[in-house]
């Protein structure tokens, strides 16, 4: 590192990074409640007191629906906002984007004594809903500009965060930030990633199958047909589509041998305990592979479902259905030689000692819309184990927090110059 950059990290106020986490944790930001708007405020309100010069906007939900490009949405919305902040005029040379929206906590049990949005900090660890997924990132791209700040340097050229939300399902926030015409020449989305770069992700699509039946007594099912005894030949089915999708699997996923994955999440069949139930229907999310249209992954499911229908006495005049309603990721990807690995790399090794791996990861993220919608150079670089996001007891390690932000510090440094 040179001098500047070392005088930078001098700078850095470790105290106000967790500070600034613990507030955005405890906003309970759901996707798709008031929560999720509210996080916005509050992080328009870092923004402001952070110098940034900012654009904050109403999105108008049903304008982005109607556009061929959107990307989904699993949950009801009224409202949405979005928000950018940058440094000066002209166009980032670097983007820092991060998500502020969250999954549900799940189980409150399941957290013990611990409130999922307490942002409860114990030996070391920020505990939370968001902690990792991704609160942890965005407070770090915060606290890059802030370091700067304090430091009393000027940029050469802007550096831009972008705060957004959808995400969970879909990228909504993303998009729409996009369509209003930000951009940058390059991107981090700060993700959880495991002290590992991650240069590509497989995409998913959210699925949804009907499957009819005929309705009788219990006592008397023969006379009926069970919709969830005809669903099984069809999930047979998909299970053998996901193992011949993962044959042959990039190498850049490392120790993942599942990347594209077929999960059922929801089931919900019948309506009396004792009626041979004559409805069922099943959702949950499809992998899409590297480079993959997702028109042509949807095609495949969908022969498959027809296959399946077609071998079955009973599937074969009474067909399944099925549709596509919420979240569809495409895959996206960053070739693992372009400039901004390479300097992401540097920053992390100058400032942490350690070259991390270069890898895809499973799951779908905003990185397809920056480089596909936006055609921004994008990639994963953030604090927290993607094994912790969604989970209960979800925590990001706070020492993990400061090593990535004294990397951002670097990276900001070099990709937008400092005087």
């Amino acid at each position: 590192m040179t001098e500047t950059e070392r005088r930078l990290l001098d700078h850095l106020d470790e105290d106000l990074l967790v500070e600034r986490l613990a507030a955005l944790v405890r906003v309970p930001s759901v996707s798709g409640t008031q929560g999720e708007v509210d996080v916005v405020d509050v992080a328009a309100q870092m923004f402001a007191e952070a110098g940034l010069a900012i654009d904050r906007w109403e999105i108008d939900l049903d304008e982005l629906a109607a556009d061929p490009w959107f990307p989904g949405a699993e949950v009801e919305r009224e409202r949405a906002l979005g928000l950018v902040g940058t440094t000066d005029e002209g166009t980032p040379a670097l983007i820092l984007q991060g998500h502020l929206d969250v999954v549900p906590p799940g189980d409150p049990s399941a957290w013990g004594l611990t409130d999922p949005f307490s942002a409860e900090v114990h030996e070391g660890r920020l505990y939370g809903r968001g902690a990792c997924d991704m609160k942890a990132g965005f407070a770090a791209n915060l606290a890059v500009v802030e370091t700067l700040r304090a430091a009393g340097v000027t940029l050469e050229r802007p550096l831009a965060l972008h705060a957004v939300t959808g995400e969970e399902d879909g990228g909504l926030g993303a998009f729409a930030t996009l369509r209003r015409g930000h951009r940058g020449d390059a991107a981090v989305l700060t993700e959880p990633t495991g002290d590992r770069l991650v240069v590509a992700n497989a995409g998913a699509l959210t699925f949804r199958i009907e499957v009819p039946g005929r309705s009788a007594h219990g006592s008397l099912r023969q006379e009926g047909q069970s919709a969830f005894e005809a669903f099984l030949p069809v999930h047979r089915a998909l299970l053998d589509l996901e193992a011949a999708r993962n044959v042959d699997v990039d190498p850049l996923f490392g120790e993942r041998t599942l990347p594209y994955s077929l999960s059922v999440g929801l089931v919900s069949a019948g309506d009396w305990a004792s009626s041979v139930p004559d409805r069922l229907v099943a959702e949950g999310r499809y992998g899409v592979m590297l480079g993959e249209d997702p028109a042509a992954a949807r095609s495949a499911f969908e022969d498959v479902v027809t296959e399946a229908s077609l071998k079955d006495p009973w599937l074969r005049d009474h067909r399944p259905v099925v549709t596509w309603p919420g979240g569809q990721f495409a895959s996206g990807r960053l070739d693992p030689g372009h400039p901004l690995v390479a300097a992401t790399t540097a920053a992390v090794v100058d400032t942490d000692g350690v070259e991390p791996p270069v890898r895809a990861e499973v799951y779908g993220s905003d990185l397809r819309l920056y480089s596909g919608v936006g055609g921004i150079p994008t990639l994963h670089y953030g604090p927290g184990d993607p094994r912790l996001a969604h989970a209960p007891l979800e925590h990001v390690e706070l020492a993990d927090v400061v090593a990535v932000t004294r990397a951002l510090v670097v990276l900001t440094a070099r990709c937008c110059g400092v005087r």
